[in-house]
This record gives structure tokens, sequence and C-alpha cells, in this order.
């Protein structure tokens, strides 16, 4: 088994926070191109509603990440406990 110290593993889940919130970020961007108005089915005052309540929550989750990921990544440097 390697030897993983608390530092390896808080820098670990640091990054992985923050591919989250980029992965996150590419979803909405996928989203976004999907529900475009195209002129058949969703138009754009639809399409932008759904773009502002699924925006919303992905925001919120981002950012929580973020923060995490902050925190993390500052106590691995410093070396004290969460």
């Amino acid at each position: 088994m390697p030897n993983l110290n608390k530092e390896t593993i808080e820098k670990s889940a640091a990054a992985g926070a923050v591919l989250v919130s980029f992965a996150l970020a590419a979803f909405f961007a996928f989203f976004v191109w999907l529900t475009f108005p195209k002129g058949n089915g969703i138009d754009t005052t639809e399409a932008i509603v759904s773009w502002v309540a699924v925006g919303l929550l992905i925001l919120a989750v981002v950012l929580t990440h973020l923060v995490y990921a902050r925190i993390l990544f500052r106590d691995s440097r410093s070396g004290r406990a969460a």
C-alpha cells in the first residue's frame, strides 16, 4: 500500500473539487447548446428561463466546491488539521 500522508490526500481532494467545477461548467455549456432555440420546439423565453434555473443550481454547486478546494489547499500547505 502506498504511503499516503494527510497533505497528499488533501491536495488530491482539492484538485478533484476543482475538476468537478470545470466539469459542471462544461456540462452547463453543453446544456445551453442543447437547449438553444433552433426554430422548432423550445422558444427563446423558455430557453432563458431554463438557463437561469439550471445555471443558478450549477453555480451554487461550483462555488461550494471551490470554497472546499480553497480550504483543502490552504490546509495542505499549512499542515494543520481542518
